[in-house]
């Protein structure tokens, strides 16, 4: 009973917070819905009908796109319950052979968050369809472009939201004004209040964000009741507009006019694929609930109150919303909607860096500083330079904007174009993912495609009238993502195929031809095998380099999240005698960087090391100096979180090309490895986690294996003389003989995009101080 009772209360817990992050923005529509429909020619039809005919038709979309299609459908849909569209990316890139992301290996499968989701193609027989992504490279590259076009779409909404819900907020206050005075103060007043929400993103919102679930019920509270003030002093009879048959008497009355003002109706499910994008901060249950009996009836009866109003006073089409507020809530109403839409900027911005997130993540965004910190709400993010980037141009947008009817064309064009792409990815997922037929795909498709597709002709029509500003701002989002991936994965492809042979690195010797001083050296590369050429460079140019050497790659893998004991691929590079170690740090596409300092890192990633080592032993490894597995056998190393349970080893793709295999070892680990984490455990509390550099020291020296003891000491005695990070510097150049296109996206833009983004050792959280730069030619 207990169990139940606390399960009930966290349930209603995730319904009260979804309010807040959520339906702001499909909450706030009511404001400029009907201003936008009736903004064309469709204004010269001041009749009963025709209102009643726009009402069923925003009634209709409204019901078929969020109830239908997103509470019942699509948050069903989910990668290890998170949503949006990198999720089903990432489900296509799985299951579906999708991914263009490098440094794919076997041992990604064995991720318990890889197959989580349920799904599987190994049992299923390959049609040649769906052997297409694998035969035809530009089937992989067709879909990125679509997923890159939907995130460009994103993060244009991240500029168009706080400007549409900034001026239509005090766009009330025009009610009040002297005639022609607001077109100066409005978007004066807007601009201040958005400057003022951009200027406090880097505090964070854990301090206000507890009113924001109590701003929007108030605000979904105050819509409804004036809704149903107005249906019942104005117009009753408006309840019969909730038959189809209106929609069929609209078009009838209204013919091409009608059509083209589908494209300001359709504004009443801005904001759905949030829905769809936050199921996983939530769950899908909570929403649904809180939609379909909250949030949906009180925007029904919004709708239905302004069109009693509006079909006995038609002349007050272009205040819509605020002219059927009567005058004496008119004051509160308006607080609480520029309150609300506060709320809503402030979540449509948090999507917004996520989105930068997830694409940074995958490789397809320029590097950026992201910012998390601990007392800050889970999963919340903030990234610099996207911030006043977005600033600059909602301001510009929201003082450029003669008129807020033009904003609303831009809103619906981006907003109609990403729900479109979602159902274009849904469509192969069922296909690609849960391995339906292909007619139930293109059904899908047919469905809800061809009724997007009508709304989205419709929208299009207004290009000339503010709707060129999404896709000129998405134009640009879109062409520096590819030409960031295109870049760099042209630079990987030269790291592999430069890769240092390890018969060289053997002829060496295990000094490695130069003097080995105490102390680690963690040297980064993109590559998860092999050794990188730059190491190279310190051989043949530097006289010394440090006694323990990690070759450590940040690896994102289509999965949404990696478990922390899962998080660590650790292996050994040559002989023991080389002391030359793997790490592979695997991340998820959401994964955020919970460290505090740089010193977790290390700590985590020695403490690892060392578990490989007694691992390494108790799996049959040599015990010899000179013994060890060349082929660089891979092992998952639990994390430092998880010492004393049991653990697995597995062989990932070996060293130069070396086949893949498995071993399974269950052992415990010994009172050596428990006390080291005992010890750790302890300098990692909180009065010295953020003010002194954590020393590990080896506390037991009881091993069976002296070898073993031997190799960790001399790992905890490095430790204590520092850890150097080495990172590439690189300039990247064309071929001289490459085609003129090739030249101008490398040598022009792919340039000044790396000149002008964050510097890796930014973007990774290394310490300036412990930093090593080492310059590297690319010619691409």
């Amino acid at each position: 009973m207990d169990e139940n009772k606390t399960r009930s209360k966290h349930f209603l817990l995730l319904v009260y917070q979804s309010f807040g992050i959520v339906f702001g923005d499909l909450a706030t529509s009511p404001l400029y819905v009907y201003r936008s429909a009736f903004a064309g020619r469709l204004r010269h039809y001041q009749s009963e009908e025709a209102v009643f005919g726009a009402f069923s038709v925003i009634f209709w979309t409204l019901s078929f796109f969020s109830l239908f299609k997103y509470a019942v459908f699509m948050l069903s849909v989910n990668d290890n319950g998170e949503g949006g569209i990198f999720a089903l990316y990432s489900l296509l890139c799985r299951h579906g052979k999708f991914s263009l992301l490098p440094n794919q290996q076997a041992s990604d499968e064995e991720l318990s968050t890889y197959q989580h989701a349920g799904y599987s193609n190994r049992s299923v027989p390959a049609s040649s369809f769906r052997r297409l992504p694998d035969r035809d490279k530009k089937s992989k590259l067709a879909l990125l472009i679509l997923v890159l076009m939907a995130a460009s779409m994103a993060m244009t909404l991240g500029v168009l939201t706080p400007a549409i819900s900034g001026e239509f907020s005090v766009f009330g206050s025009s009610v009040l004004l002297p005639l022609g005075f607001h077109v100066f103060l409005i978007p004066l007043l807007s601009g201040v209040l958005l400057l003022s929400l951009f200027v406090l993103q880097y505090q964070g919102t854990h301090k206000v964000a507890f009113i924001f679930s109590p701003v929007v019920l108030l605000w979904l509270l105050s819509i409804a009741a004036l809704g149903v003030y107005n249906i019942m002093h104005w117009n009753p009879r408006i309840y019969e507009a909730l038959s189809p048959i209106y929609i069929y008497r609209f078009f009838r009355l209204t013919g091409i006019d009608g059509w083209i003002s589908l494209g300001g109706a359709l504004l009443c499910i801005t904001g759905i694929d949030i829905l769809f994008t936050e199921v996983g901060q939530f769950s899908a249950s909570s929403i649904r609930v809180a939609f379909c009996f909250f949030v949906y009836p009180c925007l029904v009866l919004q709708y239905m109150g302004q069109a009693a109003f509006l079909s006995k006073n038609f002349s007050a089409i272009s205040l819509s919303f605020y002219a059927s507020v009567p005058d004496a809530v008119f004051w509160p109403v308006l607080v609480i909607a520029i309150l609300a839409t506060v709320v809503v900027s402030q979540a449509v911005l948090s999507a917004t860096f996520s989105t930068v997130k997830q694409c940074h993540a995958l490789g397809c965004f320029p590097r950026v500083k992201i910012v998390h910190k601990s007392k800050w709400i889970d999963r919340q993010i903030y990234v610099p330079e996207i911030n006043w980037i977005l600033m600059v141009l909602c301001s510009a947008v929201t003082l450029g904007s003669q008129d807020t009817t033009r904003i609303g064309n831009a809103y619906g064009i981006a907003s109609m174009t990403l729900i479109f792409i979602t159902t274009s990815l849904i469509s192969l997922s069922i296909y690609f993912v849960w391995h339906k037929g292909l007619a139930l795909a293109l059904s899908f498709f047919i469905l809800f495609g061809t009724i997007e597709l009508t709304f989205l002709f419709s929208s299009y029509i207004r290009i000339l009238q503010g709707g060129w500003v999404p896709l000129l701002l998405s134009s640009i989002f879109l062409f520096t993502m590819f030409v960031w991936h295109y870049g760099s994965r042209k630079k990987y492809l030269y790291d592999q195929n430069h890769k240092l042979p390890m018969k060289w690195i053997l002829t060496l010797g295990s000094d490695l031809g130069i003097v080995r001083v105490p102390g680690i050296g963690l040297i980064y590369t993109h590559l998860a095998n092999g050794v990188p050429a730059t190491f190279s460079h310190f051989l043949t140019n530097l006289p010394a380099f440090y006694q323990i050497i990690v070759f450590v790659c940040d690896k994102t893998v289509p999965v949404p999240f990696v478990p922390q004991k899962e998080r660590y691929l650790v292996g050994r590079i040559g002989p023991k005698s080389y002391r030359m170690y793997r790490c592979i740090v695997q991340n998820g596409y959401k994964d955020v960087n919970e460290n505090e300092n740089e010193y977790d890192f290390e700590n985590a990633l020695i403490m690892s090391i060392a578990e490989f080592i007694q691992l390494e032993a108790e799996g049959g490894g040599s015990g010899t100096p000179d013994g060890g597995s060349i082929g660089g056998r891979l092992a998952v190393v639990k994390s430092s979180e998880n010492f004393g349970k049991r653990f697995g080893i597995s062989k990932s793709n070996g060293f130069e090309g070396t086949s893949s295999s498995s071993l399974n070892i269950t052992s415990s680990k010994s009172a050596t490895l428990v006390k080291l984490k005992m010890m750790y455990d302890e300098q990692e509390s909180p009065e010295v986690k953020f003010k002194t550099r954590v020393q590990l020291t080896l506390v037991d020296t009881r091993y069976k294996d002296s070898f073993v003891k031997e190799e960790v000491m001399r790992l905890m005695e490095a430790k204590k003389f520092g850890v150097a990070y080495v990172i590439g510097h690189s300039n990247s150049k064309a071929k001289w003989n490459s085609p003129f296109l090739k030249r101008f996206l490398i040598n022009i833009v792919y340039s000044f995009l790396r000149k002008n983004c964050r510097a890796p050792s930014i973007a990774l959280s290394i310490p300036q101080t412990s930093l090593i730069e080492v310059g590297m030619n690319y010619t691409l």
